[in-house]
């Protein structure tokens, strides 16, 4: 096997889908879209490895750029070398990087000890040893590989504790400062102060840290964000009630209270921290589940394997000692191992974790296995030869976790412009200040301090900031209760852009599992069908086998009969099962097996035509029913096309939407399904590789990709795609990795999603354009440019009643989509 040097997969040489040499050497790609990536920039992917040894250096505040982009040193990583690491003798100027080595927790000191390397999913060449936030954008880093961290994340469970103990504080530091004046129960206007005060400031200063840490760090490395908004909003209110609290007399009569004092901001500092601490919390909590739940992915294989050594003798060994070539038994009910070929035995194998297809396969000597898939029925014994990271489900969990890594999240507006709005609000500040100090009316000072700190506050970024996640938030509400459940604002805004839908067939398109979907009986067999159907469920009540299951489930819903009990039971793997019920010799099973058994009618001249007398039966596998060697009937078992599927299809054409049906199942199934649902773009016998492969051609080709699925299989592509979308009846792994989840596993819900998604986007930029509106008036007029004309000078207390009716309106903006017609 070889590695594609992009992906990093490994590619069978012979199976590759494109190679490229490069000096001289010849590289293999899992895919056209990784080979020309390669093409590009071969030197960037062949030295974007991590030096032997390197990857076991334990500086937890560690930076490594990766490709040519600055350092925070000042030297870009061509000029030194292509892995920059910062350690002790060069430590990091990022703030953040050096508060995650003096305060990180155990936790985290062992994983920077293990080199665990963890990155920005919005600037992916920020590579850091152990945890911490980027110093571009301020994001929290997170692991290179998930499948090398056990345990919460620090930075998560750091978060939580800031938020509750802020929570706690603040919640008497607002009902103080909105009802203190009615209710001051005798305590004196100073004393009020001195009690927010102390309760304050541990919100801000600890609970906000981090946040000044990041806003710091975007200073130094003069990459404005949303934290430089926020360092800026929560210290000039924190730093001006100080000063009032401290040190009234700094503070010129005229913007005094009625009670004489100059006005404080402790609640707004503190409300602003927590509600910030909350957001990261809820994004910190979403990756943990989703890294989660891709971990959970391995536990599909067995942690002990069946060995059988030279002299035949069986032992059970640990999965991480099978090697290639090993010898293992399969028994009943067990999931596979590792990958490989059978060697000796029969059964059915269920392979929907791999192919999302509900109809367990046969297996015989020679056919191949794919580890983590479900033996239901026989033993067998097979052959290792891909172990490790070598075998299927390692590499769709790589494949789900790299996908979801180079997938960076879309830049919100506001951060957009934050690059220009930070910088303008600061100069303004500035020159506010300057103007005053020089040139205003007596005592100057003052005036230059309060007019700096009303532009402040009122450039504060509580609307800017809430103007996405409250309309995110009641979004997400209002699509909950219909079954549309959002993940991200990111999933949100590319559902209403997106122009193709790459969709499963089985469990999405259908209902997903195996159940019986009619009945014929043929002359001379001398039964009713529900005769027919009682004989094979009683039989089948021993059978493990799920077609036999479903069986059972169809007779016993037949008018809730009571089946017989089976006497002289016998399963053949691989064939069928036989039996007596009331003293009758039954058969069930495939037609190669009652032919073996010697039942009359099953020659091929003989046999009777099938006719199920029902449209819409596809991908259906025939059971025949045989009573004392005389073949009575059979059995069709199989999928159903969902009810609200084909109305769900119409309406996305009708808005210009490609369909596009990508299975794993064979393709004369797929064009039957294709056919009845009127798709005409089919992608069959695709494996979990290919269908993320597939996804990223169509976005090669500028289109905006939706993906709808729910097996593990699907994970990749789901992540791969501009926007996944799960069925909730769906695997965790499927769940994880799409932005969407349609709660009913209902096709429809697409439909429902992409109307919320536009009534939420339009939502966000009405609030959006409010936000900088206010902005855009409120500035100049707290920055005193009334004062020459009408005398008028905002005082901050009028500049803090703007910002929080600005934060009102776009609430109310946003509550609005509770009532948004999906």
């Amino acid at each position: 096997m070889e590695r594609d040097p992009v992906c990093g997969m490994s590619v069978a040489p012979e199976k590759a889908a494109a190679t490229v040499e490069f000096e001289g050497k010849r590289y293999f790609f899992c895919a056209k879209s990784c080979a020309a990536k390669f093409e590009k920039e071969p030197a960037k992917y062949l030295s974007a490895k991590m030096p032997e040894g390197m990857d076991r250096i334990g500086h937890s505040g560690g930076l490594l750029l990766i490709g040519g982009v600055k350092g925070v040193g000042g030297e870009s990583a061509e000029t030194q070398g292509a892995h920059t690491i910062y350690g002790e003798k060069s430590p990091p100027r990022s703030l953040s990087a050096v508060r995650d080595k003096k305060a990180a927790s155990t936790t985290a000191s062992k994983v920077a000890e293990a080199g665990i390397r963890y990155t920005c999913p919005m600037h992916p060449e920020v590579v850091q040893i152990g945890p911490g936030s980027c110093p571009k954008c301020g994001m929290a880093l997170e692991p290179m590989d998930v499948m090398a961290v056990a345990g919460p994340d620090p930075e998560y469970v750091s978060m939580r504790l800031r938020f509750w103990v802020s929570a706690a504080l603040t919640l008497p530091v607002l009902l103080l400062g909105m009802f203190g004046e009615k209710f001051s129960f005798g305590i004196s206007a100073a004393a009020m102060r001195w009690i927010e005060f102390v309760l304050a400031t541990p919100v801000v200063l600890w609970g906000g840290w981090p946040f000044f840490e990041r806003f710091w760090a975007s200073i130094v490395n003069r990459s404005p964000n949303m934290f430089t908004l926020i360092g800026l909003g929560t210290g000039a209110a924190y730093l001006e009630s100080v000063a009032a609290t401290i040190f009234p007399g700094w503070f010129p009569k005229s913007f005094a209270e009625m009670n004489g004092a100059a006005p404080v901001y402790f609640e707004a500092a503190a409300v602003i921290t927590t509600l910030v601490l909350l957001g990261q919390v809820m994004e910190l909590g979403a990756r943990a589940k989703t890294a989660g739940a891709i971990r959970e992915l391995l536990h599909l294989a067995p942690q002990v394997a069946h060995q059988i050594d030279n002299s035949g003798q069986e032992k059970d060994v640990p999965l991480a000692a099978v090697q290639s070539g090993d010898v293992l038994r399969v028994r009943p009910g067990e999931r596979l191992p590792v990958d490989g070929i059978v060697r000796e035995g029969a059964s059915a194998v269920d392979e929907s974790m791999l192919t999302g297809e509900p109809m367990p396969v046969e297996k015989r000597a020679g056919d191949e296995v794919t580890g983590g898939t479900l033996n239901t029925s026989g033993s067998f014994v097979m052959e290792a030869r891909r172990v490790g990271n070598e075998t299927m489900l390692a590499q769709i969990v790589k494949l789900v976790s790299e996908a979801q890594r180079s997938r960076a999240p879309m830049q919100r507006l506001a951060d957009r412009v934050a690059g220009i709005f930070v910088p303008v609000v600061v100069g303004i500040a500035a020159v506010t200040f300057a103007v005053w100090a020089i040139a205003g009316p007596e005592p100057r000072f003052a005036h230059a301090l309060v007019s700096a700190i009303s532009v402040l506050i009122i450039a504060c970024p509580c609307a800017l900031g809430l103007a996405t996640p409250m309309s995110v938030m009641v979004a997400v509400g209002r699509g909950a209760r219909a079954g549309v459940l959002v993940k991200n604002a990111e999933a949100l805004e590319l559902l209403a852009k997106a122009n193709v839908l790459v969709t499963d067939k089985t469990g999405t398109l259908t209902q997903g599992k195996p159940l019986v979907l009619a009945t014929t009986v043929f002359e001379g067999g001398g039964l009713s069908k529900d005769g027919m159907l009682w004989l094979a469920g009683s039989l089948e009540q021993a059978s493990e086998h799920p077609l036999a299951r479903a069986i059972v489930k169809a007779a016993q819903e037949k008018g809730g009969v009571v089946l017989a009990p089976v006497e002289e039971f016998r399963a053949t793997p691989g064939g069928g099962a036989e039996g007596k019920i009331n003293g009758e010799r039954v058969l069930v099973g495939s037609l190669h097996f009652l032919q073996e058994k010697g039942t009359n009618g099953t020659a091929g001249s003989s046999l009777p035509s099938l006719d199920f007398g029902m449209s819409g039966i596809y991908s259906a596998t025939i059971v025949f029913v045989a009573v004392n060697d005389q073949l009575a009937g059979a059995i069709a078992l199989g999928d159903w096309i969902k009810e609200s599927t084909p109305r769900a299809l119409k309406e996305l054409r009708a808005e210009n939407v490609d369909v596009v049906m990508l299975t794993g199942d064979q393709r004369e199934t797929a064009m039957q399904v294709a056919r009845e649902l009127g798709i005409d773009k089919v992608e069959a016998g695709v494996r979990p590789q290919g269908k993320a492969q597939v996804v990223e051609r169509f976005q090669s080709e500028k289109r905006i990709v939706a993906m709808a699925g729910d097996g593990a299989n699907d994970a990749p592509a789901l992540a791969a795609a501009d926007v996944g979308i799960a069925m909730g009846t769906g695997t965790d792994v499927a769940i994880e990795s799409a932005g969407i989840t349609l709660v009913k596993g209902d096709l429809q819900g697409i439909v429902r999603a992409r109307k919320l998604s536009r009534a939420t986007i339009r939502n966000i930029k009405q609030n959006l354009w409010f936000a900088f509106l206010y902005n855009a008036i409120g500035i100049p007029i707290a920055a005193g440019v009334l004062y020459p004309w009408l005398g008028v000078l905002l005082s901050p207390m009028i500049a803090s009643a703007a910002m929080s009716f600005s934060s009102v309106s776009v609430i109310a903006n946003a509550l609005r989509l509770r009532h948004a017609k999906i």
